[in-house]
């Protein structure tokens, strides 16, 4: 029982802080820490990542930070892929569900590090700037 409240404190930091939606880290830490499988966990994810999304999604809204109408659309078409998702993860080994998971995470981890050291470097040599429009950074 504490291992599941350590998880949701967490997740909810990470979700706040850093935008992701809890999976990342609940799906590694229910099968590693609670003990769920694979499937379990990633099933628990989803349902425990609603509320996050949702407090989260609402408090970066009061901070003008929500794209509501991309964030919806992005919403409503990943429905069905969801629905087919479900179907396909119950029906292939697990092994391979979590060999899966884990190549998407060192996937993102690769792509992040190598765009963030790009970015300390100064990227392809321009000088980068701040955009008061959409409060990002981007190249000069």
């Amino acid at each position: 029982m504490i291992g599941v409240i350590l998880i949701g404190f967490a997740a909810g930091m990470l979700a706040g802080l850093l935008g992701i939606g809890g999976g990342a880290l609940f799906v590694p830490a229910l099968a590693l820490i609670v003990g769920l499988s694979q499937v379990d966990a990633q099933a628990t994810s989803l349902l425990a990542i609603v509320p996050v999304a949702l407090v989260g999604a609402w408090r970066q809204h009061r901070y003008g930070n929500v794209r509501l109408g991309d964030g919806m659309r992005i919403g409503l078409f990943a429905i069905p892929a969801a629905l087919l998702g479900v179907v396909v993860v119950n029906a292939i080994p697990e092994r391979i569900t979590e060999l899966l998971f884990a190549a998407l995470l060192i996937y993102i981890a690769w792509t992040l590090a190598r765009g963030a050291l790009q970015e300390l470097r100064g990227g392809d040599g321009r000088t980068l700037h701040h955009d008061d429009d959409d409060d990002t950074t981007r190249p000069a």
